[in-house]
């Protein structure tokens, strides 16, 4: 499939808006139309100077007419922006919206592997940047275009020859202005390079600011921004230093029509080939030719730079999404979740190599192995997180890939260890979960989940700002506030991704209390490292390698499985320690 242009995809994104912005170009033609005006109007006002009128009310409604000129064109320029502008916030909302929406379609995996900051950089700064260009270069280029070519044809038809001399210093100075083209490109992406790697260092330095303190990196970080910062600045600094001269020249050049059209047009003018009235209407007019056309020449940047931010926005909506449904075309029977031989791998990898699982609705289920085995990656794949490219995963004996997203999203709660707060009040953080509940209910769930207590100690209560991340609560409140906000979703499966990972011991048995409340009745799916946790499971399987190595009870496994059994006994050798050493402490 041939990939669209950046003017298609401009005018994609500018469909609904289009009227808007005929009625912006119509308005800015008549502006640069009435700021030409003036010109014919002092014309003729100097060959009646010339030819002795002495009449004080031509002049004087002369004038007016410069008033009048001037005026219009000012409330055109003002009434054409205006519209441009309208619209073009409207473009931007609507591309930030498709760059949202897409990201929502993709699969984890492409989220993961590009930088937040990169992402984030689209979205805001890279889109917001492209705001003037888009409101000014359609209404402004098209009437600065249209204006000096209707004054060319005009002094073609006064003298075919005095129009070719007013003309003669733009080829000069277009061969200047093409000097700055000189590795235009290199110095384009050189300076397009430089910027990303700064904005992503900027982003990285300040997510990692704690790290860097805790373990006194922070001269070698800030060092590394620096160089970043100090390279993205001397990139545009020599690319400019070296367009100085041809910039200057080119500057110099374009407005100096006068250099060709006073000595021609005296010759012309001494040999009768050209009258005087003639003559100084094209003085006149020649000065108003070249500013138009020099402010479509200075777009070029402007309309470079829209095409690499388009360039950046389309490579996230070009990018593959996952293949659902619009409209769910069976209907689930229970909550069954049914794995057969799924495969998965990130990139060229494959991590999961043919798991086959039964999830029985109703039941408790859990995963356990070692680090790096594939349990988060199989619970988010059951998520909808990820697609599956072999076997298949379904739910009530529906394939999810046969499920509308938001459906599978409404059927499962996901709970992982990393739980994201959005920077609003912790009210608004849980309502997430049902966006229909009362304050009534956001409360209630929250005593049921074990979080009221401390959420009443905090400055504002429920109306307080968690910050960017839920950066203002430790780890253990952000996962309780998870677990409430999961709690009100009310969904009929629950995946808990190491829910108390970060739970000190003292509110474990307040998170679990919660945990039990959450899962009553529903599909439950655990992955967890304390072993104790899940000993009540219906169903424990443990995965290495990517592989089931074994299921069953928690008794079962121990009976059968090795490498359970170790991991058990390894798990209460170290409880047991740690329960020595805070008898010690006492």
């Amino acid at each position: 499939m041939k990939k669209k242009s950046t003017i298609q995809w401009i005018a994609d994104f500018a469909s609904i808006h289009k009227k808007t912005y005929a009625f912006s170009v119509i308005f800015a033609v008549l502006g640069v139309f009435c700021a030409l005006a003036p010109y014919f109007v002092i014309g003729n006002m100097v060959v009646e100077l010339l030819n002795g009128s002495t009449d004080f009310s031509y002049y004087f409604m002369q004038c007016l007419w410069l008033v009048m000129f001037w005026t219009a064109r000012v409330l055109f320029h003002a009434v054409s922006t205006t519209l441009s502008h309208k619209a073009t916030f409207h473009v931007l909302a609507t591309i930030r919206q498709r760059v949202c929406d897409k990201l929502y379609k993709l699969p984890l995996g492409y989220v993961c592997d590009t930088s937040s900051g990169g992402i984030k950089n689209v979205i805001v700064e890279r889109i917001d940047s492209i705001e003037t260009t888009l409101a000014h270069i359609l209404p402004e280029f098209t009437g600065n275009l249209l204006g000096p070519l209707f004054v060319i044809i005009y002094l073609f038809t006064i003298d075919w020859r005095m129009a070719l001399l007013s003309l003669a210093t733009l080829p000069i100075g277009m061969l200047c202005y093409m000097g700055m083209c000189i590795g235009y490109e290199e110095s384009y992406k050189n300076t397009i390079v430089k910027t990303k790697v700064l904005n992503d260092t900027a982003v990285e330095y300040i997510n990692g600011i704690e790290v860097i303190k805790a373990f006194g990196k922070a001269e070698s970080s800030y060092e590394k921004f620096v160089i970043a910062a100090k390279e993205g600045a001397a990139c545009f600094v020599e690319w400019m230093r070296r367009c100085n001269i041809f910039m200057s020249l080119a500057m110099s050049i374009f407005p100096a029509t006068l250099a060709f059209v006073l000595p021609f047009g005296g010759m012309f003018y001494q040999n009768g080939t050209l009258s005087a009235t003639s003559f100084i209407v094209i003085i006149i007019l020649s000065l108003g030719i070249v500013g138009p056309i020099i402010t479509c020449a200075s777009y070029t940047d402007d309309m470079r730079r829209i095409q690499t931010i388009i360039g950046e926005v389309t490579e996230i909506l070009e990018q593959e999404e996952m293949v659902r449904p619009l409209v769910m075309q069976k209907q689930t029977n229970g909550t069954d979740i049914v794995l057969k031989d799924v495969k998965f791998g990130y990139h060229e990898k494959e991590i999961l190599h043919g798991i086959t699982m039964n999830l029985k609705e109703g039941t408790v289920n859990a995963l356990v192995g070692p680090s790096g085995s594939g349990k988060s990656t199989i619970a988010k794949l059951i998520a909808g997180l990820w697609d599956v490219k072999n076997g298949v995963i379904s739910i009530g004996g529906v394939d999810i890939r046969e499920m509308p997203l938001d459906i599978q999203n409404r059927m499962i709660a996901y709970v992982s260890q990393d739980n994201y707060l959005f920077d609003m009040t912790v009210r608004e953080n849980i309502r997430m979960g049902n966006p229909n509940a009362t304050d009534e209910e956001v409360e209630r769930v929250a005593k049921n989940s074990g979080c009221y207590e401390f959420i009443m100690q905090l400055e504002n209560g429920f109306d307080t700002v968690v910050g960017g991340a839920g950066g203002h609560l430790s780890g253990g409140e952000r996962q309780r506030i998870s677990i409430a906000r999961a709690m009100l979703k009310n969904a009929p499966i629950i995946i808990l991704d190491e829910a108390t990972a970060y739970t000190d011991p003292e509110n474990e048995a307040i998170v679990q209390s919660a945990v039990a409340k959450l899962v009553q009745g529903k599909t439950l799916l655990v992955i967890a490292h304390r072993l104790t946790t899940i000993t009540n499971s219906d169903c424990i399987y443990v995965i290495d390698s990517g592989e089931v190595s074994a299921s069953g009870t928690h008794e079962e496994l121990l009976k059968n499985s090795l490498l359970y059994k170790n991991m058990w006994e390894s798990h209460i050798s170290v409880k047991d320690r740690a329960e020595e050493g805070d008898e010690v402490c006492a």
